[in-house]
């Protein structure tokens, strides 16, 4: 299964795939609720992006991990790995991968993970290896002091959610968002909520 809100991307992902004679695409979907659905045909894998429209992917991921312990997830997106690779795998996925990766690598991901492995870039394998020897070091600097959820709220507000519209799509209430936001705020040390604004916008546009 592909999850993509780009109908191209999906597309295009699914005549690679089923040009190999071991992979085939039996569904795609734009958003974790068409994801939800299209889980009743079977998929042995799931593909995901982070940027989904209206969601959030790693909030798609955990859920699919819960519901289906033995899926195997990979995350293709167009976000740095160095900030997100380390959340999706918390998250539950199997793999993350850029997708200015060459088809090649792709291919390769894929079937990495569908046989079991956990596949992540030379490069990024290297990063997290260097972390572990350093006692509480975080792989993605100040932004590594946000929890999974206060992550998730300043990745929505940079795609331009208001306050309300992240409360519906997190399935929490505004007072807990607006704690959450606060809590932002105190760990980038930022004044206003202008400011976070700025900077959310500007952090989300940069990966």
């Amino acid at each position: 299964m592909i999850v993509d809100d780009h109908p191209i991307i999906r597309e295009g992902m699914a005549h690679l795939l089923n040009l190999q004679g071991d992979l085939h695409v039996c569904c795609t979907a734009g958003s974790v609720e068409e994801a939800l659905a299209a889980m009743s045909c079977h998929p042995d894998m799931a593909i995901v992006d982070i940027s989904l429209q209206s969601d959030f992917g790693l909030d798609l991921v955990r859920t699919l991990r819960h519901r289906y312990p033995d899926l195997a997830i990979l995350v293709l997106s167009m976000h740095d790995e160095g900030l997100f690779a380390e959340r999706a795998l918390r998250s539950g996925a199997n793999g993350y991968l850029m997708k200015l990766e060459a088809t090649e690598h792709v291919v390769s991901a894929i079937r990495e993970v569908l046989a079991g492995s956990i596949y992540l870039s030379t490069a990024m394998h290297e990063k997290l290896a260097r972390a572990l020897t350093v006692q509480h070091k975080k792989p993605e600097g100040s932004i590594g002091n946000l929890s999974e959820r206060e992550f998730a709220v300043l990745h929505l507000i940079g795609l331009g959610f208001s306050t309300r519209e992240i409360a519906e799509k997190l399935n929490r209430s505004v007072k807990t968002i607006e704690a959450h936001k606060a809590n932002i705020k105190e760990k980038l040390n930022i004044r206003s909520g202008k400011e976070l604004m700025r900077f959310a916008i500007q952090w989300t546009e940069s990966q």
